[in-house]
């Protein structure tokens, strides 16, 4: 419980109606979770506007209301106008938690690719170290020996309060979580303390709500502007939009890279499916993580983990121990010696960076299938993008079903293929049921052939006219060999 004057706190307000000396219980912005002593946030979203449901809200027992547009009855509770209510409830959410990312050393990563990979990779480095460390990723929250189901890479500003408090009564030390583009516009994590952002990569993604790669792009950097005097950012100067990302950044910058000069730099001395020999300032390791992008992503986490105190030797040892991330290039070795590759790749630079690995370590003696489809109702210009470096890449491609959502699967197979190489027609199947694709792309398999199955890795369902259908990529694949 807390007093609504100090709740709002640092909130830019219009003007106040009613009394701030109020006990409230708990913040809200949906009005079917509010109570008698709630706080109720009205935002307006993409498809619902949380000023309709006020009077609902009211009616729950609301205490008092932060909004932006409402015409006033006779209520007789508190209403506190603001500029911007997505603003306002990170601020609200933080205060009444008790301002938890002051307390604990969050490092926030963001970037198109790797993401998720250098979140979990640190999450269980510093655990292994004995620093007790939470996650908030795009796959699930982990903390204490607790694991909870995660939808939203970056989690409302109310859930990621509430999460790191709890982690603070757990005795957490540093929390490690991704930071989204989506999270970022929507104000999700403004109000937060950031010990550290790391900076992995940005190429196109998400223009369906962007609209424009400068767009997303100048989106990503705020998270970098939020960063404070005593702050440290970690970036890869090996994109070309890594000194975009920090221009006029207060923190501390760091760098780490594999073309380029840094702080920590990387080079790849020896690869094939079951590892790399890498070498990082001039200590090599062994990982059974593959490819230049997950060479990459260890060269952040050896960044944050140095950043951090902890020992070069003692990083590159539990790094040299350290499975892939599920989904993420999640290698299957079949009963005859062929190889399947389940990865999560949705973007055309994702895809382009998972060919190009396969390619580097192919001897071209074998045959090389790919199962690609493209979600519904998101960016249509990537399609034929993706579908092109799968044809350019590969000797066979199925196109397949991905997350249609509430559009024909054939149409998006059909955009995928629009002005492709003529050449290119002998390697295409379509077949729309992914189960049956996989099914197919395992039965073709023989010793040392190679199937790529992208676009969904890690997760356990399928998008289908707004329903969420169980489907799992890596059970397919190996119940394919049972």
């Amino acid at each position: 419980m807390k007093v609504l004057k100090d709740i709002i706190y640092g909130v830019d307000l219009d003007s106040i109606r009613g009394d701030t000396n109020l006990n409230i219980n708990s913040i809200e912005f949906d009005s079917r979770k509010v109570k008698k002593g709630s706080l109720f946030v009205a935002i307006k979203g993409k498809n619902v506007d949380g000023h309709s449901f006020i009077d609902k809200a009211i009616e729950n027992g609301a205490s008092a209301v932060i909004y932006n547009d409402y015409n006033f009855k006779d209520q007789k509770i508190t209403f506190i106008k603001t500029p911007n209510t997505r603003k306002s409830l990170s601020l609200v959410a933080s205060n009444f938690y008790e301002n938890p990312s002051k307390k604990i050393k969050l490092v926030g990563i963001t970037g198109t690719n790797g993401k998720t990979t250098v979140a979990t990779l640190l999450f269980n480095l510093f655990n292994k170290t004995g620093i007790k460390s939470g996650l908030i990723s795009t796959i699930n929250i982990k903390y204490a020996g607790i694991e909870i189901e995660n939808h939203q890479t970056t989690p409302d500003s109310k859930k990621i309060n509430e999460i790191l408090s709890e982690m603070l009564e757990n005795q957490i030390e540093f929390c490690f979580m991704e930071v989204s583009s989506h999270g970022i516009d929507q104000y999700r994590i403004n109000g937060l303390k950031f010990y550290c952002g790391v900076f992995t990569n940005i190429t196109r993604d998400h223009l369906d709500y962007h609209k424009t790669f400068a767009s997303y792009r100048n989106v990503k950097k705020r998270f970098f502007d939020c960063l404070t005097s005593d702050s440290f950012a970690i970036i890869n100067s090996d994109d070309k939009n890594s000194k975009f990302m920090v221009q006029n950044c207060l923190s501390k910058i760091k760098t780490f890279g594999i073309k380029n000069l840094a702080d920590n730099n990387g080079k790849i001395l020896e690869i094939d499916f079951s590892g790399m020999l890498l070498k990082i300032n001039n200590k090599e390791f062994w990982t059974p993580l593959v490819g230049k992008f997950n060479a990459s992503n260890l060269l952040a986490v050896f960044s944050v983990a140095n950043l951090a105190g902890i020992k070069s030797i003692e990083i590159l040892r539990i790094l040299s121990q350290t499975k892939g991330i599920n989904g993420r290039f999640e290698i299957v070795k079949t009963p005859n010696n062929a190889f399947v590759i389940v990865d999560y790749a949705h973007t055309p630079n994702g895809l382009q960076n998972v060919i190009d690995t396969i390619s580097q370590i192919r001897t071209k003696n074998e045959v090389f299938i790919t199962i690609i489809g493209c979600g519904g109702n998101r960016d249509l210009g990537k399609r034929s993008k993706m579908g092109e470096i799968v044809l350019n890449g590969c000797d066979k491609v199925i196109f397949t079903s991905d997350n249609p959502r509430y559009e024909k699967p054939e149409k998006i197979i059909n955009d995928m293929l629009l002005g492709i190489n003529p050449n290119n027609m002998k390697k295409i199947s379509k077949i729309v049921n992914r189960k049956e694709a996989i099914e197919k792309g395992c039965s073709q398999l023989n010793s040392g052939d190679i199937l790529l199955v992208v676009g969904k890795g890690h997760e356990t369902y399928q998008e289908i006219k707004g329903e969420k259908i169980p489907f799992n990529d890596i059970k397919i694949v190996k119940e394919s060999f049972s």
